[in-house]
C-alpha cells in the first residue's frame, strides 16, 4: 500500500513539472545566466546585488 502510495506521488509531480516545464520554456536557464554574472575587475562570481567583495575592501 505504502509502494502504491509513493509511486502515485512520484507521478503526479512528474506530470506537473512537465506542465510547469511547458507553460514556462526556457525560464530555468534565462536565470541562470542571470545570476552568472562575473565580477568586472576581479573575475570572481557575483552572488546576490551588492557589489563584490573585491570592491569592499575584503579578500
Amino acid at each position: 500500500m505504502v509502494i502504491k502510495i509513493v509511486f502515485l506521488f512520484l507521478a503526479v509531480m512528474g506530470i506537473l513539472g512537465m506542465f510547469g516545464r511547458l507553460r514556462f520554456p526556457g525560464q530555468a536557464q534565462l536565470n541562470r545566466l542571470k545570476t552568472n554574472k562575473r565580477c568586472p575587475s576581479c573575475g570572481r562570481f557575483k552572488i546576490g546585488k551588492g557589489p563584490c567583495a573585491c570592491k569592499k575592501g575584503k579578500g
